[in-house]
C-alpha cells in the first residue's frame, strides 16, 4: 500500500477535509435497504450496495460503519462501498440507531464506545454469510468503536479491520474541535444531533428531556454530560470519554487492523497518535502529514481522486490472501 501525499493544490486541513463533500454531492449510489431488528426490541436500516461481480463461493463480507451524524449518503459512504463491491464482495453500510433518516424506538441512541452493538450486528451478518470472511471498516467516530470491538471481541472469521481518522482520544477531540475554524464543523454536526434528539423528544411522551433543554446545548461535551452519558450508563461526558477512548484498546487487538490518520486532522490534535507502545502487533499504523479528516484527495484539480477506495480495498484483498489466514 502506497503512503498518501496531498497534491499541492490541496494541501489544506479544511480543503482535504471538504473537498469529498463537495466532488461527490451529487453522486447517487445504487442501494438495497433492509430494517435489521435488535435484541432488544430496536432496529438499525442497513443499506446494501449490491455486488459489482457475480458473488463465488464464500464470498467475503465488508461491513462499514460510518462516523457521528453519517449516513450512506456520506461522501466517504459513496467512495468505498463502489469500490469494495467492485472486489465482488458483498456490500453494507450499517447505520447507527437514527441515522438513517427515521428515530429509532427507544430513548438511547449510539456512542462512541457501543462494542456490545457491533457485536451483535457482526454477529449476525456473520451467521447469515456463514463461512464467508468477514472485513470490518470504521469512519471516525465508527472507527473508534470498532477500536473497542476488536479489543473486546476477538473474532476467528474478522480477516481485516480498517479504522479511518478515529478520534482515539475523546476529551482531546472534544476540546480541539472548539478551536478555530474546526468550530464550524462543531456547529454544523451539533446542530444535526441537537435536532434528531428533538424529534425523538417529541415522539416520545415519556422522555426525560424537553426540546427547550437542549437547544441549550453549545459543544460537544454538554450534548454527552446531558443525553449521550446519562442514555448510555455513563456518569457524565468525562466517565463516557475515559472509558470509551480506544486509545488504550489498540494494545489489546489481535486481529490484523489498519489505523489511519492524517497529522492536520481539523477535529482532533496530536494527541489522538498513538506512540508505539500502545499498538498491538496486529495493528498496521500509517500517519500522513496531510489528508484532513477522512479526506485524502490526489490526483489533479479537474480529476480528483479518493485515495481511500484504492488504498482500503487493496489491504483488504492483501489480509484475505491464504498467507494471512
Amino acid at each position: 500500500m502506497t503512503a498518501f501525499n496531498a497534491p499541492w493544490w490541496a494541501r489544506n486541513r479544511h480543503l482535504q477535509t471538504l473537498l469529498p463533500t463537495w466532488y461527490k454531492r451529487n453522486q447517487q449510489i445504487p442501494l438495497e435497504w433492509e430494517e435489521l431488528t435488535l435484541s432488544d426490541g430496536d432496529f438499525v436500516d442497513l443499506a446494501w450496495h449490491p455486488t459489482v461481480q457475480p458473488p463465488g463461493e464464500q464470498q467475503p463480507l465488508a461491513i462499514v460503519f460510518h462516523g457521528l451524524e453519517g449516513s450512506v449518503h456520506s461522501p466517504y459512504a459513496k467512495c468505498i462501498l463502489p469500490a469494495l463491491a467492485a472486489q465482488g464482495w458483498a456490500v453494507v453500510l450499517v447505520h447507527f440507531r437514527g441515522c438513517s433518516g427515521r428515530s429509532n424506538r427507544q430513548w438511547r441512541s449510539y456512542h462512541s464506545g457501543d462494542s456490545a452493538f457491533a457485536g451483535e450486528v457482526v454477529d449476525t451478518l456473520g451467521e447469515r454469510f456463514s463461512g464467508s470472511p468477514l472485513l470490518l471498516l470504521g469512519y471516525s467516530l465508527g472507527g473508534n468503536l470498532l477500536a473497542n470491538y476488536l479489543a473486546d471481541t476477538p473474532h476467528s472469521r474478522v480477516k481485516g479491520a480498517a479504522l479511518v481518522s478515529p478520534p482515539l482520544d475523546l476529551a482531546a477531540c472534544s476540546e480541539s474541535i472548539q478551536r478555530g475554524f474546526s468550530r464550524v464543523y462543531q456547529h454544523h454536526l451539533l446542530s444535526r444531533m441537537k435536532r434528531n434528539l428533538q424529534r425523538k423528544i417529541r415522539q416520545q411522551q415519556s422522555a426525560p428531556l424537553a426540546p427547550e433543554q437542549v437547544t441549550q446545548w453549545r459543544n460537544f461535551w454538554e450534548f454527552d454530560q446531558h443525553y449521550t452519558a446519562p442514555a448510555h450508563g455513563f456518569a457524565g461526558a468525562d466517565d463516557y470519554y475515559q472509558r470509551c477512548s480506544g486509545l488504550g484498546k489498540l494494545k489489546h487487538i489481535a486481529i490484523p487492523t489498519l489505523l489511519l490518520h492524517s497529522a492536520d486532522d481539523p477535529f482532533m490534535d496530536k494527541r489522538v497518535i498513538p506512540q508505539a507502545h500502545q499498538l498491538s502487533t496486529a495493528v498496521e499504523y500509517r500517519l500522513s502529514d496531510t489528508g484532513g479528516h477522512v479526506g485524502f484527495v490526489h490526483g489533479s484539480l479537474w480529476r480528483p481522486r479518493f485515495w481511500l477506495e484504492e488504498a482500503i480495498p487493496q489491504w483488504f484483498s492483501q489480509q484475505l490472501q491464504p498467507a494471512n489466514n
